[in-house]
């Protein structure tokens, strides 16, 4: 529950303190005293978008904190998944804006994200507003309070969980559908590519041997004469450095005996004589081997100018690339193949989550129907002692419509007030007063199921009195009663506020340069003269006062 509350700087609140209680509490004051900023403050907390304009004039920065008893409920599990401090007990929970333009959120003194504060905040404080009444036309919020009380939060989000995948699954299922479609178009040309590619047989180093090889076809003359000139020089019977060499070494052998540096010359001379008869065979060799072959340069010529057509064709440098473009279009043809068979994997699996949403869609509907009866019934039952003698209340449902977020039901709350007019949607029939009893007989059904720490009403009494308030004032405190939740009512009716267990007056203080808001608890003479002064306005007489205490000892 909400222990206290401290403002700083905030529309027009300066400094506030303030402790809550367990059971009823109620707030009153003058219209346009402050309570709707008050609950734009709590609103903060919650995770609501800050409002700039909202930190009070001439200041640079303010600040909302509100200390929280969770020893009741069972937190546990948000804060170890969001790795938070957090001792069984208590939890603060801080907004700061500044006129820069900053806002940071904390809870327990570490920084959360906005996302992090609305998350505990929907699970801390249900603000029921004025505007919230019309909420009961949606039926996204008809069904959400038909789940409340259906208890199948677990099936519910294992159906949302398995329903989010299978509208992936869907489009995955469309956008593959949709490539196979096109790859088909154009498979006829990207097969023809694919021959092109195959029929040339390329190989990696292709290209470069053969330019090589053009080279080596273009010049064979000069280089066939080049190397048998070679062997000349190295054979020439008269002048060819071989047989020289070979003279040279006898020679020196000759003189060995005489001369010692003769013999390591000579053996020298036998390492260049054995190079060189290997350098003369070797230019015999090759020379046998180049020829002019006009044939083969015709052919080392078409071949060139088929790589280089594909290569510019396929806007590509080197062969490597139009093998491993090859290798591509091979795989995508193998891809296109393949399409059916993956279409239909994806349409198989598509079937068994059809099937499995079917069946959990089949229990929610099935918990949904049994809460439905549950509401009817509790809704006639509580709406008798709020001058609905007449009332009527029905839960219509559609059920195996095609799968939606929620499952396959639609909800629609019917209602008529008085005898022999026909059960119409809410929206169409329901006034102001009977939409209000409407939502507090709701909400009280809600807290019996719902955990919920605390719940703010702000002025749900709307469009009632007398008799009637009174009965709704007694609703808000028995959902009080238990020590589980919390209730605050905002209200103007005094059958209301003399029923609070705590009473807070809301109101404001007019200075030459500023006004400001205050809110403090009321003692018991306090309380007297507020519920005067809502029975009869700004002159108290005696007979109001009277009224007021008669109000409050009737509440005993």
């Amino acid at each position: 529950m909400l222990q206290s509350l401290k403002i700083r700087n905030y529309a027009l609140i300066e400094h506030l303190d303030i402790d809550f209680h367990n059971g009823f509490s109620v707030i009153t004051g003058e219209t346009g005293a402050g309570k709707s900023i008050l609950l734009g403050a709590i609103g903060l907390l919650l995770g609501q978008r800050a409002d700039l304009r909202m930190i009070k004039s001439g200041q640079q920065r303010c600040c909302i904190e509100a200390l929280f008893d969770l020893s009741a409920y069972d937190f546990s599990a948000f804060f170890s998944e969001h790795n938070l401090d957090f001792d069984g007990s208590e939890c603060i929970i801080r907004r700061e804006l500044t006129a820069s333009g900053k806002s940071r959120a904390f809870i327990n003194d570490t920084p959360v994200t906005l996302t992090e504060l609305k998350e505990i905040g929907e699970q801390l404080i249900d603000i029921h507003s004025q505007h919230q009444n019309m909420f009961l036309n949606k039926e996204d919020f008809q069904l959400r309070v038909l789940d409340s009380l259906a208890l199948d939060n677990k099936e519910l989000a294992s159906y949302k969980h398995l329903y989010k995948i299978y509208i992936q699954a869907q489009e995955h299922y469309r956008k593959e559908k949709e490539q196979a479609e096109n790859a088909l178009k154009e498979q006829e040309f990207l097969s023809f590519q694919l021959q092109q590619l195959r029929e040339a047989k390329l190989t990696e180093t292709e290209e470069q041997d053969l330019e090589h090889e053009l080279y080596t076809l273009e010049h064979a003359e000069d280089i066939k004469n080049t190397l048998y000139r070679g062997i000349d020089t190295l054979e020439n019977e008269n002048a060819g450095i071989i047989g020289n060499l070979k003279e040279l070494q006898k020679n020196l052998e000759a003189i060995a005996p005489v001369y010692a540096p003769a013999e390591e010359l000579k053996n020298r001379l036998e390492s260049c004589y054995i190079e060189l008869k290997d350098i003369d065979a070797e230019l015999s060799d090759k020379a046998e081997y180049v020829e002019f072959n006009p044939q083969r340069l015709t052919f080392v010529n078409e071949r060139l100018s088929l790589i280089h057509e594909l290569e510019q064709k396929f806007h590509v440098n080197n062969v490597v690339a139009l093998i491993e473009l090859e290798k591509e279009l091979t795989q995508r043809l193998s891809d296109i193949e393949n399409h059916e068979s993956r279409l239909h994997e994806l349409e198989t699996n598509i079937q068994e989550m059809e099937r499995q949403l079917d069946e959990i869609a089949s229990q929610i509907s099935t918990m949904r129907v049994q809460a439905a009866r549950e509401l009817e019934k509790g809704m006639h039952e509580k709406l008798l002692p709020l001058g609905m003698p007449n009332a009527r209340f029905e839960v219509s449902m559609q059920s195996n419509l095609p799968f939606m977020n929620s499952g396959k039901d639609k909800v629609a709350f019917l209602f008529s007030a008085n005898k022999n007019i026909p059960l119409q949607p809410v929206s169409q029939i329901a006034s102001g007063g009977e939409i209000s009893r409407l939502m507090l007989t709701l909400k009280v059904m809600i807290s019996k199921v719902v955990n919920l720490p605390t719940i703010i009403f702000d002025e749900i009494d709307t469009g009632v009195s007398g008799h009637i308030a009174e009965c709704m004032a007694h609703m808000m405190k028995s959902m009080s009663q238990g020590g589980m939740c919390q209730v605050i009512s905002i209200t103007h009716l005094p059958q209301i506020a003399a029923r609070g267990d705590y009473h807070y007056r809301v109101f404001k203080t007019e200075e030459e340069e500023t006004t400001t808001s205050h809110i403090i608890r009321l003692n018991q003479s306090e309380r007297v003269e507020e519920l005067a002064r809502m029975l009869s306005g700004s002159t108290l007489t005696q007979a109001a006062i009277d009224n007021a205490k008669t109000l409050l000892s009737s509440q005993d």
